[in-house]
C-alpha cells in the first residue's frame, strides 16, 4: 500500500521548469517585437516624443525606466498576496514612486547636468502607463522571477524604440550622434540638417515609420 502511495506522489511531482525555458523565453522576448509596448500596444508615447531629441539623455531615460520596471515588478510580485485589492493601485504607485525617487536622487548626486535635463521627465516615470500596466496585468498574478522577465522584456522593448527615435532625430536634426559631428567627420560638412526633427513632429514622423515597418513585417492588424 505504501509503495502505491509513493508512486502516486511521484506522478504528481512535476519536473522543475528550466531557468530559461521556452515559455519563459517567450515572456522575455515577446515585448521586444511582436507585443512591443510602444509600437503594438501604443503606450508610453509621451516620453518617446519628449526626451528623444538627443541620444545621451534618451539612454539615461531608457535605463531608468528599465530599472524602475524590473524592481517594481519584483517587489509587487513578492508582496502581491498581502496587498488588499481595493488599494492595490495606490500600493503599486507608491512602489514606483519610491524607485523613481531613488533614480532621481542618484542622477542629482552623480550626474547633475543630466538631472537638470531630465529631472521633470524622470518624475513622470511614475505615470508611465507601461510600468503600471505590467504591474497590474502580470506582477500581481505571477511569481517574482517571471514577473522580472516580463518587466525586463517590456522595459527593453520600450528602450530600443526610444533609442531608435533619438538616434535618427539627433542625426537628422543636429548632424551628430552623442555630440559627435558625423557628417563633418565623413567630409559632408554641408549636409542640410533639418530643424523639423528637433521638434516633436520629427519624433512623430520617425516613430510612425518604425511602427509601420514593424507592423508590416509582423503582419499585425488592429482589431
Amino acid at each position: 500500500m505504501s509503495t502505491e502511495i509513493k508512486e502516486k506522489e511521484l506522478i504528481k511531482i512535476k519536473p522543475k521548469e528550466p531557468f530559461l525555458s521556452k515559455r519563459r523565453k517567450r515572456i522575455l522576448v515577446d515585448p521586444l517585437d511582436e507585443n512591443n509596448p510602444i509600437t503594438i500596444q501604443v503606450l508610453g508615447i509621451c516620453s518617446a516624443l519628449a526626451v528623444t531629441i538627443k541620444l545621451e539623455p534618451t539612454i539615461i531615460m531608457a535605463l531608468s525606466v528599465v530599472f524602475v520596471m524590473v524592481f517594481s515588478s519584483l517587489i509587487t510580485s513578492l508582496i502581491r498576496n498581502f496587498i488588499p485589492i481595493r488599494v492595490r493601485i495606490i500600493v503599486q504607485l507608491a512602489i514606483i514612486a519610491t524607485l523613481v525617487t531613488l533614480v532621481s536622487e542618484f542622477l542629482m548626486a552623480f550626474n547633475y547636468e543630466m538631472f537638470k535635463v531630465l529631472g521633470a521627465f524622470v518624475g513622470l516615470i511614475i505615470t508611465n502607463c507601461i510600468i503600471l500596466g505590467r504591474l497590474e496585468a502580470y506582477a500581481m498574478g505571477n511569481k517574482p522571477y517571471e514577473s522580472m522577465l516580463d518587466a525586463l522584456g517590456s522595459g527593453v522593448g520600450y528602450a530600443w524604440i526610444i533609442l531608435a527615435v533619438a538616434f535618427f532625430r539627433e542625426l537628422l536634426g543636429s548632424g551628430s550622434i552623442l555630440g559627435f559631428k558625423v557628417f563633418e567627420f565623413i567630409g559632408w560638412s554641408s549636409f542640410p540638417t533639418n530643424a523639423l526633427f528637433v521638434d516633436s513632429i520629427g519624433a512623430f514622423i520617425i516613430l510612425g515609420i518604425i511602427i509601420w515597418i514593424q507592423r508590416s513585417r509582423n503582419g499585425y492588424i488592429e482589431n
